[in-house]
């Protein structure tokens, strides 16, 4: 039986569907830790639930990814981790196209394009934002951006697994947020999967 999206993340997320249960977020914070403080992520490039702009994925050459915001954690905090993982991929786990940690537990940002302290490997094992590209056939995807205040530092080395990570995390959540963007492919889009397999595409 399938995992169901806890009832603060569907509230507290419009358009939540069951893709949200396999979510980092939907396991590792809940209804106390969730917006604690009024933490909160935001983008100047997207506002939440707003579509992004094609320079942040797999159909514009030098797309890079887009930049982030973020007021003060709860005191305590250690640092700060993020997450992007798309809530519209099949499989048990969403695919992960971005995981960061080594953040100062402090109110700060990620510029576009910035390479952060610590990146750890994506859905396609590589060390870097993932480009969004869905299937031209689906529907949108959303791309769930995920900040995590940590009472705790990372020891990960650069390159870590999601997997690991996660498991690092556990138990050490003190505020979570999301933020999300959306993407869908149009046709007459350059298709930078040809050559993939179907089950790479992201």
């Amino acid at each position: 039986m399938s995992a169901e999206v806890p009832a603060w993340l569907s509230s507290a997320v419009k358009g939540a569907h069951a893709g949200y249960a396999k979510l980092t977020v939907a396991t590792l914070a809940d209804q106390r830790t969730f917006g604690r403080g009024g933490f909160a992520l935001t983008s100047p490039a997207f506002e939440n639930g707003g579509e992004l702009d094609p320079c942040f994925t797999a159909d514009e050459e030098d797309a890079v990814a887009p930049p982030l915001e973020w007021n003060a954690p709860p005191p305590g905090t250690q640092e700060l981790v993020i997450l992007v993982e798309d809530a519209d991929t099949n499989g048990s786990e969403p695919s992960c196209h971005w995981a960061v940690w080594g953040l100062p537990g402090q109110k700060g940002m990620l510029l576009e394009g910035e390479v952060p302290p610590r990146v750890g490997k994506n859905s396609q094992q590589n060390s870097e934002w993932l480009l969004p590209a869905p299937p031209m056939d689906d529907d949108a995807h959303s791309y769930i951006f995920q900040i995590f205040a940590l009472d705790l530092p990372m020891v990960l080395m650069p390159g870590a697994s999601r997997a690991e990570l996660v498991k690092a995390m556990e138990g050490h959540v003190v505020a979570a947020a999301v933020l999300t963007g959306t993407y869908k492919r149009e046709e007459g889009d350059d298709d930078p999967a040809d050559g993939w397999d179907e089950d790479d595409q992201e």
